[in-house]
């Protein structure tokens, strides 16, 4: 059932339907929304000068109606080939770039002047002098005499009789039909804002698609008040014009015609008092030839334009916005290094990697000038945006590698480091496909993935956070790992099994440096998995007090430590046989390996 939100809304909003979209225009702004070929939705939004800040002369009666007008004319063919940019885009072809890189000239510009001339010719043709070539006819019938007056009518009934034929021949073309499409979509919803509605498809698709307010009914005003007018203009001169001079005058009273009607098509528009109707119905019955029912497509369109219009006259501060278009990966990765720079993250890396993962293609290929569509672009850009918060990179991806392994990761994992790479190659040196292997605090669950991948052993990995464990079922299965997965304090649920290898990378920050760590660390990752206590050592002293219960004759226990922990870390395990400190690739005292 419709929500109601008012009983009715007032508003001056009106649109237009273009190429697979709507636009939109408001008070001080317009919007323009268009579906591509891919099914996505383009937003280009312009401000315009509001009609109350125009000179006062521009504002008078019947002269605002001519200044809308030619507005219109010339506007509306310029937003109809932009609309058509965007849903038949190519790679400019090689007469397009000769012709921009030598005279410096669009061949959209081109193409929209030439068209705009057609179009007023094409117009002039058809429904000025056809009409009265058609009238004049007559004058071949003997003893037949018309009076100004009759003369008009009739060039007015041929000329309204040619429209509708006209409007009938275009709404069989498919490319025209589905513009009437987005012609009731524009229709629908602003009438189910002017009825007080939620703005919803459901809403919009109930509401009527002829409106008192359209350019058709203003077309049929032309031409019914460009009969009464220019009848007056012949009464006035009382002398039988040529043919020439008959084209050319109502040439230029068509300013006057279109001033009038503008105002008849305001006026009419407020008021619903059936003593009118008469005067509203032509241009309604001709609106449900050049409006036709709408998917729920269009009108998610049309709805998308008018809450921009509406969003964008309401707050001036909102800028605006062009269309999306196909650029070549080099420009997007400068793009998008632009962005992370003006943000803090000043790292051209971090655009290469963010490029080439979200699209899928290697590092070095981010700088060629193979072209990226809209819908890839605005995955590059969601990441792009989500690391603007201070997110990790590889939440933002959504994965990283590990080992060779795709790893998911998010808030409920720590991100594998490379070092821990060092401590999976050293463990399974220790590892073949009999031993049992233990991964302690698994988080993830990639020390356990590339221990099974890489030997084949009976793996168990245990976590004390159940969210931390589903997250590492799921890598394990995507890497199609058989891991048994135990939550567990620790040791607490693990009484019952003892090991040959236990490997483990427990938490191991300071309590009071937690606070001093990265932003991405400190504000994302999870604090379960860093903090180590007051000395960084709380896990390492619980795991080495309890782990030799849980290993096997001659067993093994590898840890990961802090930068300068090993050492200590080596002191707690003074009552194991054996004990040993491995460097990193950096030099650093990172892994100790204790036998039991």
């Amino acid at each position: 059932m419709a929500k109601k939100i008012n009983k009715t809304k007032c508003t001056s909003i009106g649109g237009q339907a273009v190429m697979e979209g709507v636009m939109m225009r408001g008070e001080t702004s317009m919007a323009t929304a268009v579906r591509d070929a891919d099914g996505l939705i383009r937003l280009e939004t312009k401000r315009v000068k509001s009609s109350k800040k125009r000179c006062w002369f521009l504002r008078l009666p019947i002269i605002r109606g001519v200044v809308n007008f030619v507005s219109s004319l010339f506007g509306g063919i310029g937003i109809l080939m932009r609309s058509s940019e965007v849903y038949g885009e190519g790679e400019p072809s090689k007469f397009e770039k000769w012709l921009a890189k030598t005279f410096h000239l669009n061949i959209m510009s081109v193409v929209s002047t030439i068209a705009l001339i057609f179009a007023l010719f094409l117009a002039v043709a058809l429904f000025i002098y056809l009409p009265v070539q058609l009238a004049n006819l007559l004058d071949l019938i003997p003893c037949v005499s018309f009076s100004p007056l009759g003369r008009n009518l009739i060039e007015g009934v041929f000329k309204i009789l040619i429209f509708v034929l006209y409007i009938i021949f275009c709404s069989l073309i498919k490319d025209v039909k589905r513009t009437f499409m987005y012609h009731g979509a524009e229709h629908k919803t602003i009438s189910c804002y002017e009825q007080g509605l939620e703005m919803t498809i459901e809403n919009a698709r109930k509401c009527k698609r002829v409106h008192d307010r359209c350019g058709t009914t203003f077309i049929v005003f032309v031409m019914l008040i460009s009969i009464l007018t220019f009848a007056l203009f012949e009464h006035l001169l009382n002398t039988q014009l040529t043919l020439i001079l008959r084209v050319v005058c109502k040439i230029a009273l068509l300013p006057l015609v279109a001033g009038l009607s503008y105002e008849l098509l305001k006026g009419l528009a407020k008021t619903n008092c059936f003593i009118f109707y008469p005067i509203k119905l032509p241009g309604l019955l001709l609106q449900k030839i050049t409006t036709k029912e709408p998917d729920d497509s269009m009108l998610e369109v049309a709805i998308t334009a008018f809450n921009k219009v509406l969003e964008m006259d309401a707050d001036q501060s909102i800028a605006e916005v062009d269309f999306e278009f196909p650029i070549s990966r080099i420009n997007l990765t400068d793009k998008v290094f632009d962005i992370l720079s003006k943000n803090n993250i000043d790292e051209k890396a971090e655009a290469e990697w963010i490029v080439s993962l979200t699209l899928n293609i290697k590092r070095d290929q981010v700088y060629s000038s193979d072209i990226v569509s809209v819908a890839d672009q605005r995955r590059v850009l969601e990441v792009v945006n989500k690391r603007c918060t201070g997110r990790p990179l590889w939440y933002c991806i959504g994965d990283t590698d590990f080992y060779g392994y795709k790893i998911f990761v998010d808030e409920r994992v720590l991100i594998p480091r490379p070092e821990t790479e060092l401590l999976v190659e050293k463990a399974i040196e220790y590892i073949n496909q009999d031993s049992s292997v233990l991964d302690l605090c698994t988080g993830s669950g990639a020390i356990a993935i590339a221990v099974k991948k890489q030997t084949n052993a009976n793996v168990v990995a245990s976590d004390v956070s159940q969210e931390a464990l589903t997250l590492a079922k799921h890598n394990a299965n995507f890497n199609n790992a058989n891991i048994e997965f135990i939550q567990s304090d620790l040791f607490e649920n693990l009484s019952d099994y003892k090991f040959d290898v236990i490997i483990t990378n427990p938490p191991y920050i300071k309590s009071s440096d937690i606070l001093e760590l990265q932003k991405e660390v400190k504000d994302f990752e999870p604090l379960l998995a860093l903090d180590g206590g007051e000395d960084g050592l709380y896990f390492y002293k619980k795991i080495i007090e309890n782990c030799k219960k849980h290993l096997n004759k001659n067993g093994i226990i590898l840890f990961e430590c802090g930068f300068d922990q090993a050492l200590v870390v080596a002191g707690l395990c003074k009552d194991f046989s054996e004990v040993s400190i491995i460097k990193d690739l950096e030099n650093i005292d990172r892994i100790v390996k204790a036998v039991c």
